[in-house]
């Protein structure tokens, strides 16, 4: 029924606003009695093979929505009642700003990809906080956190520290957004001494504090391999928790999309399934060169349940999507999970 009745209606207009309105409406079925048990009756899948434990933490399905469609922590707890087993709000920044000017959102339907260049748009991290007091402490939920385009490279571990501060109580896991091409000069902080400058003022605060909070690095699909093994060593030598693999990528290689359509949208970062094969190359890479040691999240290009599937036979410990959930629906978790749960049933997949 989604997509062959409700998407087509709903790619008819531009996707910012379509977001916006699914979030509104989100919003509103929060005031609703009962309207979070009615999704769950639908969406939700609970089976004791879903059930994850990675970085000290139980999930109970291993699927989760990546950072980017709940950026000000406003319906964390209606995604998961759809089904999502964590849910990472963000990105946020220590002060709100408005992102890139508009459009900056756009749709390759013909390559089930969108590309967007939003620029960290958010309400800032004193209103993250304030939506997230009093959140169910059953939930899994997430931190994604970046710095303010005002910002210069040299100031952002104040940026990053501050937030990391303001979050630490309120949120399950943290990640840190060094790798998003629509920010200027950011991805040049996933270089070895920008990180480890970033990581020293976040690991030292949580060396003071009651209850640890895993720290996590989201990388670009568009680093080498060289890159990314200097990226390992970071984790390593600052005991980081886990990897996030990947983001979105600045590149346009293969997309049915033609150069006049690329040329009149502009930058920005391409998700979906063209990047279905670089995220997993990624993941597994990681995997290998690591021996399985750090814990994997595969995100990027997730868009059939055999994706899904196929990314954590690569390595990831868990998965999430975004784009898939656009083009898919809200039903897409559920499918996912039940896939999941016939594999240990019937012992097909990997080992």
């Amino acid at each position: 029924m989604y997509k062959r009745i409700i998407r087509p209606v709903l790619f008819l207009f531009p996707p910012e606003a379509v977001h916006h309105l699914v979030v509104w409406l989100l919003k509103i079925g929060h005031y609703v009695p009962g309207f979070r048990a009615v999704l769950r009756s639908f969406y939700a899948l609970r089976h004791p093979s879903l059930e994850r434990e990675v970085f000290g933490l139980k999930f109970p399905n291993p699927v989760g929505l990546a950072a980017g469609f709940d950026k000000n922590a406003e319906v964390y707890g209606e995604l998961a009642a759809l089904g999502f087993g964590f849910v990472e709000i963000g990105t946020v920044t220590p002060r709100a700003q408005p992102g890139n000017p508009k459009p900056r959102l756009f749709r390759l339907e013909e390559d089930e990809a969108l590309i967007n260049r939003m620029g960290f748009n958010n309400n800032g991290i004193d209103a993250a906080v304030a939506r997230l007091r009093g959140r169910n402490p059953r939930l899994i939920i997430g931190g994604n956190l970046g710095k303010n385009t005002v910002t210069p490279n040299e100031s952002a571990p104040a940026d990053y520290l501050r937030s990391f501060r303001l979050l630490y109580e309120h949120v399950d896991y943290f990640v840190i957004n060094v790798s998003c091409p629509n920010i200027a000069d950011l991805c040049s902080l996933q270089d070895k001494e920008h990180l480890k400058g970033i990581l020293r003022g976040l690991l030292e605060f949580r060396r003071g504090q009651a209850v640890y909070r895993p720290i996590l690095l989201k990388i670009s699909p568009d680093l080498t391999d060289a890159q990314i093994d200097e990226t390992i060593e970071v984790m390593t030598e600052c005991k980081l928790d886990g990897i996030v693999a990947t983001n979105t990528t600045t590149g346009r290689e293969g997309l049915h999309a033609g150069p006049e359509a690329l040329r009149a949208i502009g930058n920005g970062g391409l998700s979906g399934k063209p990047l279905t094969e670089r995220s997993r190359e990624v993941v597994r890479y990681i995997h290998e060169k690591t021996g399985g040691c750090f814990p994997i999240i595969g995100v990027g290009g997730i868009m059939t349940e055999d994706d899904a599937l196929a990314m954590l036979e690569a390595g990831a410990c868990l998965v999430q999507i975004y784009t898939g959930f656009i083009y898919n629906g809200p039903g897409f978790v559920k499918r996912i999970c039940n896939r999941l749960r016939m594999q240990d049933e019937t012992g097909e997949g990997e080992g």
